[in-house]
């Protein structure tokens, strides 16, 4: 069964950075697009970034020059860099990947629990 864990949300000040991180777990035939998506409260759930396996980035504009997506294929992990945090950055942020799991199997998508992103003014 795949799994999803983020790790690095937290509480910081308007200006700093912060490390999201997130890693794929359990049996997987090939991970593809891999992305990152937020939801602050009474809005609806965004795409921030994404990333495709052979390492082509997509960015939503308000966070372009900002923020930074990557990936290790080999670990199956994404990260995002995000830096000059915004109050109106404040969210949960979820991973998001598509995969195969098995060789036979159509690719899915499978989602982290979320982590609390909160940026102080």
């Amino acid at each position: 069964q795949v799994q999803l864990v983020e790790s690095g949300g937290g509480l910081v000040q308007a200006g700093e950075s912060l490390r999201l991180s997130c890693v794929a777990s359990g049996s997987m035939f090939r991970v593809n697009t891999m992305a990152w998506y937020r939801q602050a409260p009474g809005k609806q759930r965004e795409l921030v970034a994404r990333i495709t396996s052979g390492g082509g980035t997509y960015y939503k504009d308000f966070v372009k020059g900002r923020f930074t997506i990557s990936r290790d294929n080999a670990k199956n992990t994404v990260s995002l860099q995000m830096n000059s945090l915004k109050p109106e950055d404040t969210a949960v942020y979820y991973c998001n990947a598509d995969i195969e799991a098995t060789f036979y199997s159509r690719s899915a998508d499978y989602w982290g629990q979320g982590t609390q992103v909160t940026v102080s003014s």
